[in-house]
């Protein structure tokens, strides 16, 4: 795991390469605190930076960027490619230096050309590669999105590197805020690939390749390059769908679980410390327990606790790490311990980036890291097996529902919000006793209002996207700017579903995961020089998971069963059934607490109007229903107090 940066400029004279490829280094230094190189060729205008977190090969063969023997080729590389050894012995003419996966992947880049090479990597990765002969950069991201990658235009300079902050980092850099980006921060939490908060610039989509050839005349007017697909999410689940795993369960059961062995097995390869998360959910509790099976040592797992009631899952990790027996490290913090991270957050995430689970994965990311190098991750479960509780909501919600007219269920829909949530809560405690337990909620009244928010839809997509939208029309809030289009909006570029849960996880897995999820953890985790794997988005597991038929994800009105049965061969049943709780820490509350001062400064109407992004009368509602408890707008709030704490923190 490591950071890399990089620019084309022509007319450059050395000293001033070596400043702004250093400045760009320097800013990711949190990345690769191990080693630093920089190479430029002033003549041909390219100059690349690199920042090692030493995992491989860790002795100075493994220094970046590094040159293919033959001389043609230079590279800079973030990531691993698991399988190198394999293809390593595919190349025995070869004279090593090393062994490090870098010089691998030179290798058989001299051998087989990048295309070729790039569809044999199994890995995560995000690396720039140099063509001497063909005076040729080609950018290239993993299928799943795993390890980030920006580039954009600043003046006449071309920029790329693993974090924004390593193209802020280079002299002059120039850049306006994206009103339309904006839009959809408010909308999802994060920002989507390919947008970036900043005009011009673009994060690379996952499973592309861009190519620059110096000297194109298009290049050098300053156009944006096309990403090219060598892989696609949407190609593996149409082929998987066509191509059905054709088996008993059992045999189902035991094909992933060979997989998962194997994938882990694979990934559990380093030269420093490795441990692994482990909050005792499903997935993590599957990553940890396939590790110790294979591992002749107690596996190191950590995790964190909270005292708020509600948000803790140490005592069930714990309970799990003591039965697979673990070496387990668990760290109970305080709300003042998890509140001093927040100022840090603008910093960490580069870019406004809303989702609040980002500040646990910090200090868990924190506390791993004092122990090992290297921790494997159970994300990736809930998008291929059906984990997520939308999959349940929305589909149960069409089918009660889509029988009624779009005009009786706008009607109904009135109804709903006529009475304020409030009124509802106190209907609700009058009929208490006499409602069943599946309809005692906490603050009935706001999941009565939400739920009015979807009756009025056409389709049932159209459910997902209210369930996965904060606000539901962030061009009226953001001034001057319209909500571009998306993978979710754009259903041509779906894959032909029968199963709408199967949509609905074919979307996460090119949105939600790659842009929100695997962003926060890659952050947090490299905040703190710590390199995450995801066994989970082996490009293979995922092949492997979009041929299992829906009724081997989601059977009996639970989610990830096939991924439960193989979990059963080695953790008990009742260690592992409960609720599913997400990865959080209670910002509801600590906005009408300990945080309310600081948001009222971020979110006073005043200063809003000053700085012009936000139209101040809808936030502000928000926030006074809020501080009332009237209605719990956490979500909302956190959109655009993080926007409005990263704006602060660049000083604008």
């Amino acid at each position: 795991m490591c950071g890399i940066a990089g620019a084309i400029r022509f007319s450059y004279r050395p000293e001033e390469w070596d400043k702004g490829l250093t400045s760009m280094a320097q800013a990711i230094h949190h990345r690769g605190p191990d080693d630093q190189g920089i190479w430029f060729d002033a003549k041909a205008g390219i100059g690349m930076a690199h920042r090692r977190l030493s995992i491989l090969d860790i002795s100075p063969e493994g220094h970046q960027p590094m040159v293919a023997q033959g001389g043609r080729y230079i590279i800079i590389f973030n990531g691993e490619v698991y399988n190198f050894a394999e293809i390593r012995k595919e190349l025995p003419d070869v004279s090593w230096r090393g062994h490090s996966d870098t010089e691998v992947m030179l290798a058989a880049i001299e051998r087989w050309g990048i295309d070729a090479a790039v569809r044999r990597f199994v890995g995560m990765f995000a690396f720039a590669l140099w063509d001497r002969q063909k005076r040729e950069l080609t950018l290239v991201r993993d299928r799943l999105g795993e390890k980030p990658l920006y580039y954009g235009w600043s003046g006449g300079v071309f920029l790329f590197g693993s974090e924004l902050k390593a193209l802020r980092a280079w002299p002059d850099f120039q850049a306006r805020i994206d009103r339309n980006a904006l839009t959809m921060l408010l909308r999802h939490n994060y920002i989507p690939a390919p947008y970036t908060i900043y005009q011009g610039f673009h994060k690379l989509p996952p499973g592309t390749l861009i190519q620059l050839t110096i000297g194109n005349l298009q290049f050098t007017q300053g156009s944006q390059p096309r990403p090219v697909p060598y892989w696609s999410t949407k190609e593996a689940v149409s082929n998987g769908l066509d191509h059905p795993f054709r088996a008993s369960d059992g045999e189902a059961i035991d094909a992933l679980d060979e997989l998962l062995r194997k994938t882990i097995s694979g990934q559990m390869v380093a030269d420093v410390p490795l441990g692994a998360f482990l909050s005792g959910g499903i997935d993590s509790s599957t990553v940890v327990a396939l590790m110790q099976a294979q591992s002749s040592r107690p596996v190191k797992t950590f995790t964190i606790g909270f005292s708020e009631k509600g948000y803790n899952e140490a005592t069930h990790a714990k309970t799990v790490a003591s039965h697979l027996g673990t070496e387990h490290t668990e760290l109970y913090v305080t709300p003042q311990e998890v509140m001093e991270v927040i100022p840090r957050l603008p910093e960490l995430y580069d870019e406004p980036f809303s989702d609040s689970s980002q500040i646990p994965t910090f200090l868990v990311s924190q506390l791993t890291r004092q122990h090992v190098t290297v921790s494997l991750s159970g994300d990736g479960g809930d998008e291929l097996f059906g984990g997520y509780s939308r999959y349940f909501l929305a589909a149960d919600i069409w089918g009660k529902f889509c029988w009624a007219p779009p005009s009786l269920r706008a009607a109904m829909a009135g109804m709903l919000t006529g009475i304020a949530p409030t009124s509802w809560n106190g209907v609700f405690r009058m009929l208490a006793r006499f409602l069943p337990p599946g309809w005692r909620y906490a603050n009935p009244g706001h999941k009565l209002h939400q739920l009015a928010e979807i009756l009025a839809v056409r389709r049932p997509e159209e459910i997902y996207y209210e369930l996965i939208s904060h606000w539901k029309q962030p061009a009226a809030v953001c001034l001057s700017a319209r909500e571009p289009n998306t993978i979710l909006t754009e259903s041509d570029q779906w894959p032909d579903v029968a199963d709408f849960e199967h949509r609905m996880m074919y979307l996460d897995t090119v949105s939600y995961l790659p842009d929100d999820i695997l962003v926060k953890v890659d952050r947090a985790a490299m905040a703190v020089s710590l390199e995450t794997r995801v066994p989970f988005l082996d490009h293979r597991v995922v092949e492997f998971a979009w041929q299992l038929p829906l009724s081997m994800k989601i059977r009996n009105g639970q989610g990830k069963w096939v991924l439960r049965q193989v979990l059963d061969k080695y953790v008990p049943k009742h260690l592992i059934d409960r609720p599913k709780m997400g990865f959080g820490v209670p910002i509801d509350s600590w906005l009408r607490g300990p945080l309310r001062d600081w948001a009222e400064t971020l979110l006073a109407e005043d200063r809003l109007k000053q700085e012009g992004f936000f139209n101040p009368v809808p936030i502000r509602k928000k926030w006074s229903e809020h501080l009332s408890g009237a209605r719990n707008w956490q979500y909302h709030l956190w959109d655009v107090l993080m926007f409005q704490a990263w704006l602060e923190a660049e000083g604008r």
